[in-house]
């Protein structure tokens, strides 16, 4: 009897601890306190420089330049009204567009091969091709300008080979035209496409390939169902850079376009330089600015891991 009542003692204390563990582990645990405002802004003062420079070189200009776009000559949007009312300066709006459409498109038809060139040849060999490609960027864009002028023009290359082929009996017309600058500028924009969907392929697992083979898909439906919904980021990064960088160019239409095929940025100069008219021209440059904001913000809503995107799924 003393053994039994000695061994039942450690079942006892056992039992003891464990119902003390589990109201322990049964009471609610005491939530962490909210932070206070200023605990929240205490490394705000660190931010105070680069809010100074930003508010000075970046907010201060923009803020001059909106205001120009309404108060001058007189106070109202009489500018904006006249950019779109009148037939030549809305030429000048949809030549914009078409353009950095098209450029777009063509950037994305060239740069797509030649990234996945890049991805699938020995790594030496596209590491030259990449580095091809990043000399083509660094070269000065305005002698890249120059000889494509050069190379279009009606005595250049390009037209002298073609006849001496047969393919042609006269010269073709390919500067001063829209053919020209979307030659020219589509060559200085596939590095932007090549960058970004190189990256994103150069990511993709090959075994996800090799997964949808298995699984007995065709070449053709592994590409468009598989490989090509795996570029999308590296399609909508590049598409979207180039399009933005194509609606605020200068030098490439203004020498290789014509009058005809005039685009907003040298629309804005020349209403500064030649007209002086500061209100119009601030109208302008204001619907660049804002296209360019509705476009990266419809570029966040697409991406599903954009912010924008993952706020509005919840």
């Amino acid at each position: 009897m003393k053994m039994t009542a000695t061994a039942s003692r450690p079942s006892t204390a056992t039992g003891s601890a464990t119902g003390a563990a589990g109201a322990a582990s049964a009471q609610p645990v005491e939530k962490q306190p909210a932070p206070s405002l200023k605990q929240r802004w205490r490394g705000a003062s660190n931010l105070v420089p680069a809010l100074l420079f930003l508010g000075l070189f970046f907010l201060a200009p923009l803020i001059g330049l909106l205001l120009r776009g309404v108060l001058e000559p007189v106070p109202g949007l009489g500018n904006y009204e006249q950019l779109f009312a009148n037939s030549a300066y809305a030429r000048v709006l949809l030549n914009t567009f078409s353009v950095a459409g098209l450029v777009t498109l063509f950037s994305l038809l060239l740069g797509f091969p030649l990234a996945w060139a890049i991805t699938l040849v020995p790594r030496g060999w596209g590491r030259w091709i990449l580095n091809i490609v990043l000399l083509s960027m660094w070269t000065s864009l305005l002698a890249r300008t120059y000889s494509w002028l050069v190379l279009l023009q009606a005595s250049g290359v390009i037209n002298k080979a073609l006849m001496a082929m047969g393919i042609i009996d006269q010269p073709l017309e390919m500067v001063h035209n829209l053919t020209g600058v979307v030659i020219g500028m589509s060559y200085i924009m596939i590095p932007f496409i090549v960058l970004p969907l190189q990256a994103t392929m150069q990511a993709i697992d090959p075994m996800i390939l090799q997964a949808g083979s298995i699984c007995g898909a065709s070449p053709w439906t592994n590409f468009f169902r598989v490989f090509l919904p795996l570029c999308r980021p590296g399609l909508f990064s590049g598409g979207l850079m180039v399009f933005v960088m194509s609606l605020g160019y200068y030098v490439t239409p203004a020498l290789l376009g014509g009058a005809q095929n005039m685009m907003l940025p040298e629309f804005i100069i020349q209403q500064v330089q030649s007209f002086l008219n500061w209100g119009l021209a601030s109208a302008g440059a204001a619907l660049l600015i804002v296209i360019t904001l509705v476009l990266f913000y419809f570029y966040l809503k697409l991406q599903p891991e954009s912010p924008v995107g993952a706020s509005n799924a919840r």
